[in-house]
């Protein structure tokens, strides 16, 4: 940089000489970027502080007045216009103050807490002090205690509250066991409270079922007592209503002791529990089928049906009182038909043959005389046989029933002339043995004058076939005999010294 000449040269040796003059002023570029962002506002030369200043005057630019609503909230209470920023602790500003000079400012000192910036903040009461509540801290005197035998004997205390006192010791101590009682029967893992779902509808009997065939044949079959007064011991068994006049078929041995003797009397038990008096209208040791009628208003007959209209396979229901058990039901099938069964026999008697339906249909002592009835209720058969491996005759699901179509013609016969008779060959037979040539009846002895002797049959003689029907055994030569009427013709086939030949032979009664 040169030296500029000087305006005023001065000597030399003046020290003013000596000084250098200033540099000129050198600014720097400005990028006009920079300048943008740091430069002053448009329209703004001077100081910042020019912003908060008004017109020429200097004159701070006020907020406008606050709203009432805010200025009433947040005002300084009535007569504490002295009061600055805070006021010690425990004063609300409520108060006047007994100084008339201002408070002094919150950081001239710093021994009171409440004026010092950098104390911790202290949680204080309420801004409102309340009055003591001088009941409750008022300190009760002690009573005077009593002892046990002042309390139940002194009577210093009334009857009445003795005896609520041990009301309420009762009713503790019973809660008390009842809760203890519970927590014992439910506490453990083995026991509780059960959760049983049910149904939501009843089961369905529909029209034909069991339940509701043993609905409609109940009524119609009673429980026959037969007891001779004096006795300690009688019979039992079961009876079907056939007419509403009030003829009851059932098993002629049932009422055989009544039959033997006038002084045993029949009692007819009902459905509903009824109890009547049967007389006894007849009965057929030969076919063991009986009738006693009843005398009730308006009984429920049982409606008969065909007993050769059933197959092997049929359902069939039993109903009857096994083993006084009254109204009981038992079901199943027809296992076979048209069996010939020898029943009977015992203390003398002679044997009962009859042809029968075999039935796997529960029955036992009581059932005799009951009624078994096909899939829609009606009567196909007369309960009468079981056949038993014990000595006690209990049911192994083998039973036989008369069937219907024969115990109704001979209850009809006993209804209308109180006895029945039956067609008759005029021979004594018995099975041939196992191993014989000839399957059949062997004749053992031929009645003189018989149809069997009229119509030239021989002892000896095996019977094979009566009426075309076949012949096995001596059992299957009466029922088929039986089978036919009185005074009727009858070709019977039989083998003689090996030889077979057919004859005719009119049957005569018994």
């Amino acid at each position: 940089m040169s030296e500029q000449p000087n305006a005023n040269p001065q000597q030399p040796g003046d020290p003013a000489r000596d000084r250098l003059a200033p540099r000129p002023l050198a600014r720097p570029a400005v990028d006009p970027t920079q300048a943008a962002t740091f430069g002053r506002p448009h329209g703004v030369d001077g100081a910042f502080d020019k912003l908060y200043r008004s017109g020429t005057n200097g004159t701070v630019n006020l907020a406008p007045p606050a709203p009432e609503s805010l200025a009433e909230a947040f005002r300084r209470p009535p007569g504490a216009e002295g009061v600055v920023l805070e006021r010690p602790h425990g004063a609300n500003g409520s108060e006047p103050s007994g100084n008339d000079d201002a408070e002094s400012p919150l950081w001239t000192t710093t021994s009171d807490p409440w004026r010092d910036p950098s104390s911790g903040a202290v949680l204080a009461g309420p801004a409102v002090q309340t009055e003591p509540d001088d009941d409750k801290d008022a300190k009760r005197p002690n009573g005077a205690l009593l002892s046990l035998p002042e309390v139940l004997f002194g009577r210093r205390v009334q009857t009445k509250a003795l005896a609520m006192l041990a009301a309420v010791a009762l009713v503790v101590g019973a809660a008390g066991g009842l809760v203890g009682w519970w927590f014992a029967d439910t506490g453990t893992e083995l026991t509780g409270e059960a959760s049983i779902s049910e149904a939501d509808a009843a089961k369905e009997r529909p029209a034909g079922s069991i339940s509701d065939i043993a609905h409609r044949v109940a009524p119609a079959v009673v429980s026959l007592e037969v007891f001779k007064p004096g006795a300690e011991a009688g019979q039992q068994g079961s009876g079907v209503v056939i007419d509403t006049q009030g003829y009851v078929l059932t098993n002629e041995h049932v009422i055989s002791a009544a039959t033997a003797d006038s002084a045993t009397k029949v009692t007819a038990v009902f459905y509903d529990g009824t109890r009547t008096e049967a007389k006894i209208v007849g009965a057929d040791p030969k076919t063991d089928l009986a009738v006693v009628k009843v005398n009730v208003p308006n009984p429920t007959a049982l409606q008969v049906g065909k007993s050769s209209d059933l197959a092997v396979g049929d359902s069939v229901i039993a109903v009857g009182s096994p083993l006084a058990l009254q109204n009981s039901v038992t079901a199943g099938i027809v296992s076979a038909l048209n069996r010939p069964v020898t029943a009977g026999g015992d203390g003398g008697s002679a044997p009962v043959i009859y042809e029968a339906i075999q039935t796997d249909a529960a029955i036992n002592h009581g059932n005799s005389g009951g009624a078994l009835v096909d899939a829609t209720g009606a009567l196909v058969g007369i309960n009468s046989a079981i056949r038993s491996s014990s000595a006690e005759g209990g049911s192994i699901g083998i039973g036989f029933a008369i069937p219907s179509d024969y115990a109704v013609k001979i209850a009809k016969t006993l209804i209308k002339d109180g006895k029945v008779v039956h067609p008759d060959i005029g021979i004594n037979a018995s099975s041939t043995v196992a191993g014989s040539s000839t399957m059949g009846a062997q004749v053992r002895n031929v009645a003189p004058g018989g149809p069997a002797a009229s119509a030239g049959i021989k002892e000896g003689d095996v019977i094979t076939e009566v009426g075309g029907r076949l012949v096995r055994d001596s059992a299957e030569l009466l029922v088929s005999v039986r089978a036919r009427e009185v005074g009727e013709v009858v070709p019977v086939r039989l083998v003689r010294d090996g030889s077979s030949l057919v004859v005719d032979v009119k049957l005569a009664s018994d």
